[in-house]
């Protein structure tokens, strides 16, 4: 499957930081041209995961999916995400944004926003299994939404962007080391969305 808009090579050589200081994210809008949201909904093993909050066990407020070439397993938010092996279509959306970054992945984090009331609180993607400076790939299907990032120290540095159907979003640098990013929930949402990132774990 040609996922990747070939037709566009040259026009994703280079992209703008969408960060003004102490990281870097590019941004490729209209990346993958073949809309395989619904493919993606029904092949993925979905499960719905729960955290504690003030010693109640509440939902995840979203549907997720953890993908790996390996048996390793990854924790995050008190979660164990044993993997499960990568589709064929998985690969083919890795390899791409593997040949747009320049890095090697291994795994996959899948999120399902059903709708408006789904999202993903304020977080780094920090941990010590992604090394000192990760590099992530960032895909989305589906309906859009915010994404938005603010500065851990300097309270008036933040940024948002709508993230669109077939968009890809490339985090590096210091990124994880000095930004927070959400996806906020909205009541403006028209439709679901799905959010690959792609990491490297060593």
């Amino acid at each position: 499957m040609d996922l990747f808009n070939n037709d566009q090579l040259s026009l994703f050589g280079a992209s703008k930081n969408l960060l003004p200081f102490d990281g870097e994210v590019l941004f490729y809008p209209h990346f993958f041209k073949q809309d395989v949201f619904e493919q993606l909904v029904n092949e993925t093993p979905w499960k719905q995961d729960k955290m504690k909050i003030y010693g109640k066990e509440v939902n995840f407020p979203r549907l997720t999916a953890w993908y790996g070439e390996s048996d390793e397993v990854y924790v995050y938010s008190g979660v164990v995400n044993v993997p499960v092996r990568f589709s064929p279509l998985l690969l083919d959306i890795k390899q791409a944004a593997e040949r747009q970054s320049g890095h090697r992945f291994n795994t996959a984090l899948l999120n399902y926003y059903r709708d408006g009331n789904d999202s993903m609180g304020w977080h780094s993607d920090d941990e010590t299994e992604l090394g000192g400076n990760p590099v992530i790939a960032s895909v989305s299907f589906g309906a859009s939404r915010v994404f938005q990032f603010k500065h851990k120290r300097d309270k008036h540095a933040r940024v948002s962007i709508a993230l669109n159907n077939g968009d890809l979003l490339i985090m590096q640098g210091q990124t994880q080391h000095h930004w927070l990013h959400q996806v906020p929930k909205t009541s403006k949402m028209q439709g679901a969305r799905i959010n690959i990132t792609f990491r490297f774990i060593g």
